[in-house]
């Protein structure tokens, strides 16, 4: 068989087993992560793989070649490590910074420690005891995030503190990543070689933000002005692929680069749609990583090890368990929320695999150091759903006894807001009548120029398409009191008012129209009530004519205003009446 056959081959089986077990695991409602794992663990050398020895055939259907996977699989920790520094905006780090930097600090220096400490009387070596302690403290995002979101609880208190929580563990990524990296170095020369690694690392952060704080909005915003798709996300690629290559060439991890890089572009009214576009990218070769990992963990060692595993499982949840609950309680959180909490971040989270392989590739911890590290942070990812429901079955015992769950939003989490497509003329009077009866919203519209304009203003307003779901969902359309749709373009506002009303059927929705045709089309496609520019505008002209040819102006306002409720009538029961 070619190389090129076995590759294709290779290829045909990642895909199919991924398309009958990932579906499965989230109709589980279990967290992707898990079922791609689940995939290598099968298709893998010690799944599969064990069985073709008995049963030549059953070797069509195994990924023995780790060589391609691998290689997929470090553009996945790459896109990850950029989506973190993408949602890791100064707003955010703003309005959560006592919880990030003071719970997320203490628990994860106090959780890495303990774990340390464990590993170190256990018979680890002081450096790979800290490897250990270091990965095992971390939880993991993708993971608590989907479970908080299918629960509807990310707003609720523990959603919150969690939140909060791995936003300082994102940020500890580049320390930790740091750390080990050192530890890789001959001990004679930690000294010199940490300190040429800080003159790089400060040199690469100067020329990726400093730099490319420079070029990027602008740059950014000629391509959006393009409103080429194709163009935007592949200049978001180069954006990625470019930081990382650049931290690679100056001996860092790539993925270093990559977090700068979606450090830099997290505050910029671009950061909804560039989450949008990169998700599926991020996605499947995150998914590609996890194969990766599924296909090194061994069964043997897993039956071999079973009590050690599982006592180090239990108890690395029962250590970060307690000191989460602790640091809540003292951050003046209720016990229940504190309680949930905990389970949530107790489990071990998927950049466990990124430390170990990287210790492994430097030498730091052996093979079967990486082996036990791997399956033990499976085993407490795994245990992560039935956690997480089992905890917030108990506090919504002690909750239903009347203990409280408040808690302040990010910025871009607001509830009850209105949401305003288009910011025009238009919208901007919207907004403004909103600002004034200090009602929240966000705006978004696809001309760049006219968002880089207003955000420099200080205006809430994003780039983006709101006919995409992944961009009303980012602006919290879920929680919103209302759409407003004030766009110019006819098609683009029948399609967005029918794409809005398809996926949020109770969400009201109004729109701005020029004519009796596109206002009849809106009304069936969705929306709530529809103002008709021309007619508004006569009616307003009218008034005024009344008014001059010698009417009371009491008299006019009451006969426009009877005209309007008739005009208003129509548009509820779905009829648009002529203008005449």
């Amino acid at each position: 068989m070619s190389f090129a056959t076995h590759e294709i081959r290779e290829a045909v089986v990642f895909l199919g087993a991924a398309g009958l077990i990932v579906p499965i695991i989230n109709r589980m409602r279990v967290s992707p992560a898990l079922g791609f794992l689940a995939v290598g663990l099968i298709v893998g050398p010690f799944g599969l793989g064990r069985l073709a020895e008995t049963i030549p055939w059953v070797e069509l259907f195994v990924i023995e070649d780790k060589r391609a996977v691998r290689f997929a699989a470090e553009f996945g920790v790459i896109f990850l490590l950029f989506m973190i520094g993408l949602e890791l905006s100064l707003e955010r780090l703003r309005a959560m910074w006592r919880i990030a930097f003071l719970v997320g600090g203490a628990q994860v220096l106090l959780s890495a420690a303990g774990i340390a400490a464990i590993a170190f009387y256990s018979g680890y070596l002081l450096d790979v005891a800290i490897v250990l302690g270091s990965a095992f403290a971390m939880s993991s995002t993708a993971i608590i995030m989907h479970l908080l979101t299918e629960a509807g609880r990310l707003g609720a208190p523990a959603g919150q503190t969690s939140f909060g929580v791995l936003l300082f563990q994102d940020l500890a990524v580049v320390p930790i990543l740091f750390m080990v990296s050192a530890f890789g170095l001959d001990a004679n020369a930690v000294g010199p070689a940490i300190a040429l690694a800080l003159g790089k690392a400060i040199l690469v952060i100067i020329v990726i933000l400093g730099v490319g704080r420079l070029i990027a909005r602008p740059l950014f915003g000629i391509v959006a002005g393009a409103r080429s798709r194709e163009l935007f996300l592949a200049t978001v690629l180069l954006t990625i692929i470019g930081a990382a290559a650049s931290a690679d060439a100056a001996d860092f991890s790539p993925a270093l680069g990559a977090f700068l890089a979606g450090l830099l572009l997290a505050d910029t009214e671009y950061r909804p749609r560039i989450a949008v576009d990169i998700e599926p990218f991020k996605g499947l070769l995150l998914g590609v990583f996890f194969v990766a990992v599924g296909l090194s963990i061994e069964f043997a060692e897993l039956i071999a090890d079973w009590d050690k595993i599982l006592a180090w499982a239990f108890g690395v949840m029962a250590l970060k368990a307690v000191c989460v609950y602790a640091l809540v309680r003292l951050a003046g959180q209720a016990p229940c929320v504190a309680f949930e909490t905990a389970a949530l971040l107790a489990p071990i989270g998927e950049f466990s695999f990124v430390v170990s392989e990287l210790s492994l590739s430097l030498g730091v911890i052996y093979e079967d150091t990486a082996q036990f590290a791997l399956i033990v942070a499976s085993l407490t990812m795994a245990m992560a759903p039935l956690m997480a429901l089992s905890a917030r079955w108990l506090v919504s015992r002690f909750a239903a006894r009347g203990e409280p769950e408040t808690f302040a939003l990010f910025p871009d989490q607001i509830s009850d807001h209105v949401i305003v497509v288009g910011y025009g003329r238009v919208g901007r009077e919207i907004g403004a009548l909103l600002d004034n009866q200090e009602i929240a919203h966000v705006a978004i519209d696809l001309d760049a120029r006219r968002v880089a304009g207003l955000r420099a203003q200080g205006f809430s307003i994003y780039h983006g398409d709101a006919r995409q779901y992944e961009i009303l969902s980012r602006l919290g359309v879920e929680q919103a009191a209302a759409l407003v749709v004030t766009m110019d373009d006819a098609k683009t506002t029948l399609q967005t008012v029918k794409a809005a009303h398809r996926d949020w059927p109770d969400l009201p929705i109004f729109a701005r129209v020029r004519d009796e045709a596109h206002a009849n089309a809106l009304l069936k496609a969705g929306a709530k009530s529809v103002i008709l520019e021309a007619r508004e505008a006569a009616l307003q002209l009218g008034e005024t004519v009344l008014v001059g040819v010698g009417l009371p102006e009491s008299v006019a306002r009451d006969l426009v205003a009877e005209r309007r409720l008739i005009t208003q009538a129509s548009s509820a029961s779905g009829k648009a009446l002529p203008i005449g």
